[in-house]
């Protein structure tokens, strides 16, 4: 079973499904099945590469509010975050352009290590105020997390793994994808959103492989229909 998670790196509540999927995958029976890819998105592809203004400031000019309110508006997402045992600081965060991040998502992704990768990046992101448009500061954030920081340093410089994520995109507007997180269940199934970590582990277990497909590849199809309510997976 193939599991595709478009997500942008600037997107806080990307961050949260990201922690509750890899929680329900960690509960699924059939783990070692399921391949994840993650996928490449950007909310906002006009966002500055240079010198970045704060996300409260942007939130509050693209909604015509204050800036109280817009910080208030950011508190639903660092309460549900800290449910999940994630620390973040909104206040802090960049308007910063994420291609170039993305494309070190890429880089990971080729070495076996697109969680960790992401998961810094994010964490970078959204509770320590990193401009992760900054070529130096992804370069450090990918060696951090394991990543040969020549290699990321040289990819960065070269234009290597942007057209990864430009066909990353072209896939998104291909599925509809027009949000995010987005999770795609073998190019068939969509679930929208950070759902809890049990919507995603009755997905998995739905639509993923049971114990004779595992034996028998092919010999029985999944269930077209998702969890009710709650945001339930799609065909």
């Amino acid at each position: 079973m193939k599991v595709e998670i478009f997500s942008d790196i600037a997107c806080p509540w990307c961050y949260i499904g990201k922690t509750r999927f890899e929680r329900a995958l960690s509960n699924y029976e059939h783990a070692d099945a399921v391949e994840v890819v993650w996928r490449s998105f950007q909310l906002d592809p006009h966002a500055p590469t240079r010198d970045p203004g704060t996300s409260v400031d942007h939130l509050a000019h693209k909604y015509g509010v204050s800036r109280e309110r817009a910080l208030a508006m950011m508190d639903t997402a660092t309460r549900v975050a800290a449910e999940e045992g994630l620390e973040f600081h909104l206040a802090r965060a960049l308007t910063a352009n994420t291609f170039d991040a993305h494309r070190v998502a890429h880089i990971a992704a080729a070495r076996g290590k697109a969680r960790e990768v992401i998961a810094r990046l994010m964490r970078a992101y959204q509770s320590e105020g990193a401009n992760v448009a900054d070529r130096g500061t992804l370069v450090a954030l990918g060696a951090e997390a394991g990543l040969d920081e020549t290699e990321v340093r040289e990819a960065l410089a070269s234009g290597a793994y942007a057209d990864a994520v430009e066909a990353d995109l072209d896939r998104a507007a291909a599925y509809g994808v027009t949000g995010v997180p987005f999770f795609v269940f073998d190019e068939t199934h969509g679930a929208s959103g950070a759902q809890p970590a049990e919507f995603f582990l009755a997905a998995l277990r739905q639509l993923g492989p049971q114990v004779d497909q595992i034996d028998s590849p092919g010999e029985s199809e999944p269930s077209e229909h998702g969890d009710e309510g709650r945001g339930a997976a799609t065909g």
